[in-house]
């Protein structure tokens, strides 16, 4: 990972064009490509970014950062006040905890107490920043991205468009869409969810666990 803090200006150009007006930020380019630009505030979320796959290519004073769809962010360097690079190495992943784990293979296995007539093709579904938990097929034979969480917050419902996002492009995912499954899920998080176009399910994990054994299928 590379992180530069500098003043910079930023224009990308793409489905929309917007523009960062010069200040103090710091960009974070991936391993995998992905290049971020945040400011020091507004929690996690960058002002702008370009996920993986990227081409960066760096001339005097300015990057260009271009992605397969074409679309484009020129970083303008103006004053660089630290330039690092670190390796990680590889990351286990994230590890969830019991109860969440087991929602996950509960869910697999009975995925119609999420949506009528769901059915599984397959856990952990990858992506470039990492797998949804269920791919399933609904009724009509779209495919449906579930992401799992014991308590649904805004961040799930951001994570869960952040794998939509990256899946879209794939032709053979009929009529994609998304469902965040969670025992209780925030008012706030419920909202950004239909405003995004993504569903939602709460979903009583003691009953789950209470299905008779052989009502289970687990994958």
């Amino acid at each position: 990972m590379r992180l530069v803090v500098a003043r910079c200006s930023v224009q990308y150009s793409g489905r929309l064009d917007a523009t960062l007006p010069e200040a103090v930020r710091l960009i974070m380019v991936k391993a995998d490509g992905c290049v971020a630009i945040h400011s020091d505030g507004g929690a996690y979320k960058p002002l702008n970014w370009m996920t993986a796959p990227n081409t960066v290519v760096e001339l005097d004073g300015r990057w260009v950062v271009t992605n397969p769809k074409g679309e484009t962010l020129t970083i303008n360097l103006h004053e660089v006040f630290t330039d690092n690079a670190h390796e990680f190495g590889e990351d286990p992943g994230l590890q969830k905890d019991g109860v969440e784990a087991h929602l996950q293979e509960l869910l697999a296995a009975l995925p119609e107490t999420i949506e009528t007539g769901l059915t599984l093709i397959r856990r952990e579904w990858p992506t470039p920043i990492g797998p949804v938990d269920l791919m399933c097929v609904d009724t009509q034979g779209n495919y449906v991205a579930v992401e799992i969480k014991r308590r649904g917050e805004i961040d799930g419902v951001e994570q869960l468009a952040r794998y939509l996002e990256l899946l879209q492009p794939d032709s053979n995912l009929k009529g994609l869409r998304g469902i965040f499954v969670a025992q209780i899920i925030k008012p706030q998080a419920k909202k950004m969810a239909e405003q995004r176009g993504i569903g939602w399910a709460e979903v009583d994990y003691e009953d789950l666990r209470g299905r008779r054994p052989e009502e289970l299928r687990l994958f």
